[in-house]
């Protein structure tokens, strides 16, 4: 087992205050940062050398795995799932090991894969979903994971674009997978997480219960590609976002948000995008946290706020969004002694949602941005700026740049730019994918752009003004009004559309559609015709994805070359002139 003192950081944390200790500061409650004081010794302390070989699952959790053995990690498990029906998995990290190398070993045995062939994943928040992730770690397959709401046109098109060898799913999406498969060349295995048997597919149960536990991790470079995750732009369909070994499993060590080995982490976001990586995966075990897991149908606020005071959260994390449908019930009845650190990620919140969950909880909600690419945030000790999203993370130097990559004065509006020269940051995305145009588009002078526009402010916190394409975020959700527009042009009614952001007390933002009709489909009666097209959408591309709101116009805003201008859309939509 290598040593994971070969990275200059060490799993033992330097414990600054006792585990039980609790700050009271004007009426509510801070939990302490447990190995750092601030954030300016979060980047006194960030200064990994990254070794030529990393593998998280052998320089990690094997690590704390051994540490279990010697009674030097506290009594919690590495992971705890529940479900609406009280069923319960807890596995410590040697029986995630153990689990894990068996299915390593189905991986490399069963189904023959190779180093840096690609598996793709698509389950909800099921115990196997975490045992992929670290299998994949193990044999050095590429993880390609997916949301249970894609379609089977969307499948199609991530399978046949990244050549994917295997696909592991449940029977609510075998049946999409087998429309399909037909046209994926690459595609050799289908494995199904199932108490049933489906023709064509071997079974994850069964392969698992029949495999070895004994196996060899093998050696992956820092560099080498690890997980590719599908992220939405604006035009064209998602592209393949890369992330390596070093990437995630060294680079999210600087989320020091995400607790000690005593902690209890709760992250509710979708197994389908990268915050899962971050939060259900790397940045907790780093640390030697539990992942803790309530697997829901669909987000239920009652059973959120049930589920934090029966179980000892002391971590939190979820959308926006979900945030504010949680402050709208009735939270007096509630008890969150147990909860000590609320973070969220993937949209703005409001600071009046923050002052109700405050006044409910005592506890304060740390704001932090991110993409696949990258993650800025809001960190344990930090001074919380209602309306901020923090500061950048120990690894990056974020600056607000002009068009021209030029550094712009505190207090004045830009493009939000991560530095990349002289040295571009390990933990940054390695590409996007097979495709170095869209890659080198990224990059402006000496600086990386997230497509975002913001504000720093004198303190050096960073204030979020919108997108500087047309990405729609939603509930945490990024939608591409390509992958819209291409939905909605394919019903006979619609001769041609835009798809926009507009403004949504709950979800932030939502997705509105600007129709403009075929001559046959003017007189028939709208209402029943937005109710068809929203139908529509969800039938041919992802649920989330679907216009919630529909205004049909005469014509559309263009350029003198013909291109629909979205911002003029957008501007009115948002009332700014």
């Amino acid at each position: 087992m290598r040593a994971i003192g070969k990275v200059s950081f060490q799993l033992k944390a330097l414990r600054i205050f006792p585990s039980n200790f609790k700050c009271q500061i004007r009426g509510h409650r801070v939990s302490p940062p447990q190995n750092f004081t601030g954030y300016e010794s979060i980047k006194q302390q960030y200064s990994p050398q990254i070794p030529e070989y990393f593998n998280f699952a052998e320089d990690v959790l094997d690590v704390w795995a051994e540490k279990e053995k010697k009674g030097e990690k506290g009594s919690n498990p590495a992971f705890w799932w529940v479900n609406d029906r009280k069923q319960e998995v807890r596995w410590s990290f040697e029986e995630l090991g153990f689990h894990s190398r068996r299915l390593a070993n189905v991986l490399s045995g069963a189904c023959g894969l190779n180093q840096q062939d690609r598996v793709f994943l698509v389950l909800p928040r099921v115990p196997e979903w975490w045992l992929v992730n670290v299998a994949c770690l193990r044999t050095g397959t590429v993880l390609l994971p997916g949301t249970s709401q894609l379609t089977a046109r969307d499948i199609l098109h991530r399978l046949q674009t990244s050549g994917a060898r295997c696909v592991i799913t449940d029977e609510s999406l075998a049946p999409l997978l087998d429309a399909v498969a037909s046209q994926c060349s690459s595609l050799q295995h289908k494995i199904l997480v199932s108490p049933t048997k489906r023709e064509g597919w071997k079974n994850f149960g069964d392969l698992v219960r029949n495999a070895s536990s004994d196996h060899e991790c093998v050696k992956t470079r820092s560099d080498d590609p690890m997980t590719i995750f599908f992220t939405s732009g604006t035009t064209g369909s998602p592209k393949m976002t890369q992330h390596s070994h070093s990437s995630y499993g060294i680079g999210l060590t600087a989320k020091k948000g995400h607790g000690g080995k005593r902690d209890v982490l709760w992250n509710t976001s979708d197994t389908g995008w990268a915050k899962s990586a971050w939060s259900s995966v790397y940045a907790p075990w780093i640390q030697g946290a539990c992942v803790f897991i309530h697997h829901m149908p669909r987000f239920d606020s009652h059973t959120v706020l049930e589920t934090l005071s029966s179980y000892p959260i002391s971590t939190f994390c979820t959308a926006p969004t979900a945030y504010r449908m949680l402050v709208q019930e009735d939270m007096s009845s509630y008890n969150f002694s147990n909860l000590q650190h609320c973070l969220c990620a993937g949209e703005p919140i409001n600071p009046e949602v923050m002052e109700k969950w405050r006044s409910a909880t005592g506890l304060d909600i740390y704001e932090g941005y991110g993409q696949t690419e990258t993650v800025t945030g809001t960190f344990k000790g930090m001074k919380i700026k209602a309306g901020a999203f923090g500061k950048a993370s120990p690894e990056y130097d974020v600056q607000v740049v002009d068009e021209a990559g030029n550094v712009l004065p505190r207090g004045v509006e830009g493009n939000l730019g991560i530095r990349v020269k002289p040295h571009k940051p390990f933990s940054l995305f390695t590409e996007y994918t097979g495709d170095p145009d869209r890659t080198a588009e990224c990059y402006v002078g000496d600086f990386y752009l997230t497509g975002d526009r913001a504000v720093m402010d004198e303190d050096d916190y960073l204030w979020f003004v919108g997108r500087a394409d047309d990405v729609i975020l939603s509930a945490g959700y990024r939608i591409g009004p390509f992958e819209v527009e291409n939905a909605l042009i394919e019903h006979q009614a619609v001769a041609e559309s835009a798809v926009v952001s507009s403004p949504d007390p709950i979800r932030g933002e939502v997705v509105k559609a600007f129709v403009v009709l075929t001559a046959e489909y003017k007189s028939q009666d709208q209402d029943q015709l937005k109710k068809e097209l929203q139908m529509y959408v969800k039938k041919v591309t992802a649920p989330y994805k679907y216009p919630r709101k529909v205004e049909f116009v005469e014509q559309l805003p263009k350029t003198v070359s013909g291109k629909i201008r979205r911002v003029e859309l957008r501007n009115k939509e948002w009332g700014r002139s």
